[in-house]
């Protein structure tokens, strides 16, 4: 079942990357919470090598007995007293949504020696009960981590509003290309990476054909998600 579901997710981000005028690659990321190793391990035998992660809890536990080729991506809400424990075992973190939590990121890196990819966590739908910048905050933001050592700012991620009809969100998707233009366009110091991490199994399809460059998508992979374990 997962294999298939892989595939047919696969070949949905095929599809709408031909019909895509900004972009023409984009990462597929697993999103694993609450899934037990067995359905990682299948996923990872199918090919994927990119697993997105929530908690810093399960990113532990599945690092510590998966293939070490995974790259892991921190993709949920990070409190800065836990970022010591993956500072060293993620690829990137997907979700910076203040200075102190940058500050502490570049900090644990210069002390591992490593340079953090990072993306900037937007509020895209300006709902209350999301984390990440105001729209209105990102440029501003931005300038204020960018010379932070030890960071590579990627980009921007959001999470879009759930929405009956996924179209609902193609605004939201095209709004957070803009800012990143528009960031890019104000730094020529090479510094800002320009990427999109949007797009989960509801509306991934139409944020592909926005330019994401990465896509995080769990249900259409490995089912309905348990909030019990």
């Amino acid at each position: 079942m997962i294999k298939d579901n892989i595939l047919d997710v696969q070949n949905n981000i095929k599809e709408a990357l031909k019909r895509s005028k900004v972009s023409n690659s984009c990462t597929l990321i697993a999103v694993s919470k609450t899934k037990p190793v067995s359905m990682l391990q299948e996923a990872y035998d199918t090919g994927i090598r990119d697993f997105g992660e929530n908690k810093v809890q399960e990113i532990l536990e599945k690092y510590e007995v998966l293939p070490n080729d995974i790259k892991w991506h921190m993709i949920g809400h990070l409190q800065t007293n836990k970022v010591k424990y993956i500072i060293d075992k993620v690829c990137a973190i997907h979700s910076v949504d203040s200075f102190k939590l940058a500050e502490v990121i570049s900090k644990e890196a210069v002390k591992h020696n490593i340079t953090m990819p990072v993306f900037i966590e937007v509020n895209i739908g300006d709902e209350e009960s999301k984390f990440g910048i105001s729209k209105n905050d990102v440029n501003t933001f931005y300038d204020s981590i960018k010379n932070l050592p030890n960071l590579k700012i990627e980009g921007l991620m959001c999470v879009a509003p759930y929405v009956d009809t996924p179209e609902d969100n193609r605004q939201h998707f095209v709004d957070l290309r803009n800012i990143s233009v528009d960031i890019s366009n104000k730094n020529v110091d090479n510094i800002y990476g320009n990427k999109l991490s949007m797009g989960m199994s509801n509306d991934y399809i139409i944020a592909v054909e926005e330019g994401s460059s990465y896509v995080r998508v769990g249900t259409d992979i490995f089912g309905n998600r348990n909030y019990n374990v």
